[in-house]
């Protein structure tokens, strides 16, 4: 009987792939399709840009405290 289960859950996960990707795929891409995509991606650059210039000076902050506890560990451990 748990044979039969595997092996019908086997079936389901073959089937789904089967429908997910087909062999055939009858579509275009127009170099449009690059273009958004170059686009996308220098969105997502600047906008990280953009994130790390308005909250450096608390990662700035972040890491001097992280170093600054260091030494003092380091400095107590002597």
């Amino acid at each position: 009987m748990k044979r039969f289960n595997v092996l019908t859950k086997l079936v389901a996960v073959l089937a789904m792939v089967n429908l997910i990707a087909p062999r055939m795929a009858y579509a275009y891409l127009d170099p449009g399709t690059g273009s958004y995509i170059l686009q996308l991606l220098l969105g997502v650059f600047v906008g990280a840009m953009f994130a790390i210039k308005i909250f450096w000076k608390n990662i700035k902050g972040y890491f001097a405290n992280a170093f600054q506890n260091r030494q003092k560990d380091e400095q107590s451990d002597d």
